[in-house]
């Protein structure tokens, strides 16, 4: 009988193969050790469109230039091109309230008789379809007769402050250090009871103070700002001559301090896209860019702010969802362009020097701190609330109005948004990310030619959706944030193979169901879920796997440990078989040596006398070279054919 006793917490111990444990369970057979998974073929690669790049037509999104005034020649009209099939306005440019001479052989732009008011001809317009047209007024209608109290506050601060200022509490626990480092100040702290209070029109400073007048925090409000270049919403609006949802319907309840804001000049004044909307999610954007550490609540909080344009009243969800599209996009093609890239280093490094310094943290902890709120002092700090509002959020309910099964399309450069949350991966592992994570096709304005619309950039932080090929991860942990530990909470399909190499630590928390199988070669790969290695084989020749799924960790294919620097690790949770952190495996686990490691979780720890099934098999081949486990010097550990115990003998 083998007897484990070390000097400390913990005891390494060697175990010759050759010797029997108690329980039995070896044979003198040699052992025959499992080939690793077959490879699955070359990783996937995303084309780019066909369609023309906006990242390399931004700079015709303009008004009152005849060269630009059409859905063919201005980026910003194009790319939400899919209104047009449900709502075909008066002309087909930008007119509205813009006139502008004749240049380069493009003919002169004269203003659009648009009133900006519907009516029942078509005078002003035509609905195209009209099932999606009136779900976009009824949406407003209900939500505006249903929304609370504190909806209330939420959308009159988001309609009156800057959406520089706004979005920062989507920081959580970094807002104020933010702010303060930015210098950003507001004077709306409260709703107005009229529109002549000083706190209806903000006399703060919104966006913060930028460059060398800043030394410390100068470069990060630089790359908020860079990310507007070319952005306005104005020749989208100026081209659909959609009106605000409260001139389509009276039962629209505008908030009541929001009354002064509404227009007194429809004609220039359309609903689509939401300027609002679009500034929120590029702003988002980059400072989800520049601290990645608050990436989904970063999204989560610019798409919020659209939502309370609804809320208002001021805005309807075809509005909202493509001023998503028209932010992403522009805060992609002003941080791909290769003008942008020392400053942009420079904003992500300063972020995170200054508020480093400014919350006592370091690169160690600094993430740590990142996501430390609550929910009683950070709205963002529910994962699983953010994650199912930000979908709401996309498509806010719309019935598909094409087809739902076409394959997406990766904007060009759309990889760039992954940059800083996904440093170990290469551009073009993060386009697969991209596309394996969107939305389905079908959904009004949102199915154009690049795939901008489709976009899932919350899902997309959460790592892949689907392995196809040959997938390898190669983490550097001497580079410490995410390329030393990152976590996957998607849902991972395919038939495709995991590859996890390098020094770094990825842990997978989804109900996984790839099936080509997973290697392990070196760093850490960690099981957070029953299902987190999908379901084909999981071989590992070098590094650490972990299992601290809250049941058993469980193989449907074979595992195979080999000899050297290796290690399972079991964050064990209970006594019980199949309990927290232990290792079920459905075929055969052949153990060729390596290390085996105990460790406890939750609060949890054995008591003497306790034997604890940490491996279940349906066919158990081979030993540990070394068992240890925390905290007990004397344990006895037991292989049979189909399972491995420990007994806790002090």
């Amino acid at each position: 009988m083998q007897m484990l006793s070390s000097p400390r917490h913990a005891l390494a111990l060697s175990i010759a193969l050759a010797l029997s444990a108690c329980g039995g369970g070896s044979s003198d057979e040699p052992l025959v050790i499992p080939a690793a998974p077959a490879d699955q073929g070359a990783a996937e690669v995303v084309p780019l469109p066909a369609a023309t790049a906006f990242v390399e037509t931004i700079a015709t999104n303009q008004r009152g230039d005849a060269r630009y005034a059409t859905l063919s020649t201005n980026a910003g009209v194009r790319v939400l091109g899919g209104f047009l099939d449900i709502w075909k306005p008066l002309t087909e440019i930008v007119d509205a309230g813009v006139s502008a001479p004749a240049v380069d052989g493009f003919p002169a732009v004269v203003a659009s008789t648009w009133s900006g008011v519907p009516n029942d001809s078509t005078a002003d317009g035509k609905v195209v379809n009209a099932a999606a047209h009136q779900a976009n007024i009824d949406y407003v209608i209900k939500a505006t007769a249903n929304r609370t109290p504190e909806q209330a506050v939420q959308a009159y601060l988001d309609d009156r402050r800057g959406k520089g200022y706004s979005v920062t509490d989507g920081m959580g626990p970094l807002t104020n250090a933010w702010r303060t480092a930015a210098q950003q100040v507001t004077s709306i702290t409260s709703v107005a009871s009229d529109a002549t209070s000083k706190l209806y029109n903000d006399t703060g400073n919104n966006t913060g103070v930028a460059g060398s007048a800043n030394a410390s925090f100068g470069s990060v409000v630089d790359l908020v700002n860079l990310v507007g270049t070319n952005a306005s919403t104005e020749p989208a609006k100026r081209f659909y001559k959609y009106a605000r949802p409260y001139r389509w319907s009276s039962s629209v309840q505008v908030l009541p301090a929001l009354v002064p804001a509404k227009s007194s000049t429809p004609a220039t004044d359309g609903g689509f896209t939401s300027g609002h909307s679009a500034e929120a999610v590029r702003d988002a954007v980059a400072m989800a860019y520049a601290v990645p550490e608050r990436f989904q609540e970063m999204l989560s909080r610019g798409l919020e702010l659209g939502e309370s344009r609804i809320l208002a009243g001021m805005h309807s969800p075809l509005d909202v969802l493509s001023g998503r599209i028209l932010g992403q996009a522009s805060a992609a093609a002003n941080l791909a362009d290769p003008a942008n890239a020392a400053r942009k280093a420079a904003a992500v490094a300063q972020a995170h020097t200054a508020l480093m310094a400014a919350t006592g943290t370091t690169a160690d902890t600094f993430a740590a701190y990142a996501q430390s709120g609550t929910v009683a002092n950070d709205r963002f700090a529910d994962y699983a609330a953010n994650k199912a509002n930000y979908l709401r959020r996309l498509t806010y309910g719309f019935a598909p109005v094409a087809a739902t099964n076409v394959t997406a399309s990766v904007p060009k450069s759309a990889e760039v948004l992954l940059e800083t949350r996904q440093p170990y991966l290469s551009d073009t592992q993060r386009r697969v990310v991209l596309k394996t994570t969107a939305l389905p096709s079908g959904y009004p304005v949102m199915d154009d030619a690049e795939g901008w619309g489709r976009l899932n950039l919350f899902a997309a932080a959460d790592g892949y959706g689907a392995f196809n090929g040959n997938v390898t991860i190669a983490m550097d942990a001497s580079k410490g944030g995410f390329n030393a530990q990152d976590r996957w909470r998607n849902d991972i399909g395919g038939s495709g193979k995991l590859v996890k190499q390098g020094t770094g630590a990825l842990k997978l928390a989804g109900a996984n169901s790839w099936s080509g199988g997973t290697e392990i070669s070196a760093g850490t790969l960690q099981g957070d879920s029953a299902s987190a290695f999908g379901t084909g084989d999981v071989y590992v020749s070098g590094g650490t796997v972990v299992a601290n799924a809250p049941t058993a960790l469980k193989l449907a294919g074979k595992y195979t440990q080999l000899s050297g620097n290796t290690t399972l690790e079991l964050d064990l949770g209970g006594s019980a078989a199949g309990s927290q952190g232990s290792l079920a495996v459905a075929s055969t686990a052949t153990i060729a040596g390596g290390t085996l490691r105990v460790k406890f979780a939750n609060g949890y720890k054995p008591k003497a006398g306790e034997v604890l099934t940490v491996i279940t098999a349906a066919s158990l081949k081979g030993k540990f070279t070394t068992i240890t486990v925390d905290g007990f010097a004397n344990v006895t550990p037991s292989y049979s054919a189909t399972s491995l115990t420990l007994a806790i003998n002090n």
